[in-house]
């Protein structure tokens, strides 16, 4: 039970973080010269660098921490302050450097020819705010197998729901729209701002400061 409940946590917050439909719309206006099967293998690439860097951070992200002398408490409390950050931005339908590229980086991502690694693996997918979550979500888990298991599943759907909507970018753009991915961004971004929250008086309750 408790690991179900986990996997839905992770599941919400890596959905809001990474969020697929923004990532398929930037993947069809970037890609939408390109024939179709090197669309397809630029959608398969992304996804596997992403996650890639992702399961590195996992795997890194408790080690550097007890390296660097921080505490779990520190993290939960620095990693609700940055997910609130950029819930607040989802809600708003603000553009985040947590969760999007800036604008320098879509200039340059517009002439170059390979566009799998930067900017769709990194900053869209593996961004700032999905990488100090699976750090935060992985610590959380405290070693626990089943539970490292649930946060792994839930990462990995949210992926695969990554790559299934940049192969059908296309439709998705002329389903959803502007203004569909914006309703959806909302309804995570504000769900993503409760579990953020959390994070921080989980944190703050830990760490012992008004114990």
């Amino acid at each position: 039970m408790v690991e179900l409940e986990l996997a839905l946590v992770a599941f919400t917050t890596f959905f809001a973080t990474i969020g697929p439909p923004d990532v398929a719309l930037v993947f069809a206006a970037l890609t939408g010269r390109m024939p179709p099967g090197r669309r397809w293998r630029q959608a398969v690439k992304a996804t596997l660098v992403a996650a890639a860097v992702l399961a590195m951070f996992a795997a890194i992200g408790r080690p550097l921490l007890t390296y660097l002398g921080i505490s779990l408490a520190a993290l939960r409390t620095a990693g609700g302050i940055l997910l609130l950050l950029i819930a607040i931005d989802l809600v708003f339908a603000r553009s985040s450097g947590g969760t999007s590229t800036t604008s320098d980086e879509k200039s340059e991502a517009e002439v170059a020819e390979d566009v799998s690694v930067f900017p769709l693996a990194t900053p869209l997918i593996a961004g700032p705010g999905a990488i100090g979550a699976v750090i935060l979500l992985i610590a959380n888990a405290e070693g626990d197998p089943a539970k490292i298991g649930a946060v792994a599943a839930a990462l990995a759907t949210v992926l695969a729901i990554t790559l299934a909507l940049m192969l059908a970018a296309s439709q998705v753009q002329r389903l959803l729209g502007v203004t569909g991915v914006h309703v959806m961004t909302r309804v995570f971004g504000i769900l993503l701002a409760a579990l953020a929250v959390q994070f921080l008086f989980d944190g703050v309750i830990e760490s012992g400061v008004f114990g």
